[in-house]
């Protein structure tokens, strides 16, 4: 029972490695789409920069414009890649709780069989006991006759 457990509790740790893992390169790309909303952010606050500037720089209006489109394009595909992620951690989430279910069900049968163990010993004592009592008494039966 004890060496079962023990693989229980190995798997159930090398999935918790797991899912830290998931959950830190999810985190990583939370920070990337972050940063893109960021510089995009930026753009629009450059672009109204050069909008109110008394003559008006075509070309790098244009150039803000583009790279504002092109933040757009990022920041899509970003968000994919953070879905995907998400769903690899709730993937690993899943399989988490159905170790840590699986540890405790070991640990829960590993109880009742050492209860049970400890039960029939006492029982088993019990009887040493009972035979003895016996044995001491009939011995004395014997002894008065």
């Amino acid at each position: 029972m004890q060496s079962v457990l023990n693989i229980k509790q190995k798997t159930e740790g090398q999935i918790k490695m797991e899912f830290a893992a998931a959950q830190a390169e999810l985190n990583r790309q939370y920070d990337i789409l972050d940063e893109y909303i960021n510089r995009k952010e930026n753009y629009l606050i450059e672009a109204e920069k050069l909008r109110n500037e008394e003559t008006l720089p075509l070309q790098d209006i244009l150039d803000n414009q583009y790279a504002t489109a092109q933040m757009d394009v990022m920041i899509a595909s970003q968000y994919k890649i953070v879905q995907e992620h998400e769903a690899e951690v709730e993937k690993v989430r899943v399989r988490l709780t159905r170790a840590i279910q699986e540890r405790k069900m070991q640990e829960t049968l590993r109880e009742r069989a050492y209860a049970e163990y400890l039960e029939e010993e006492k029982q088993e004592e019990a009887k040493e006991n009972d035979q003895r009592s016996s044995f001491t008494y009939g011995q004395r039966q014997q002894e008065n006759n």
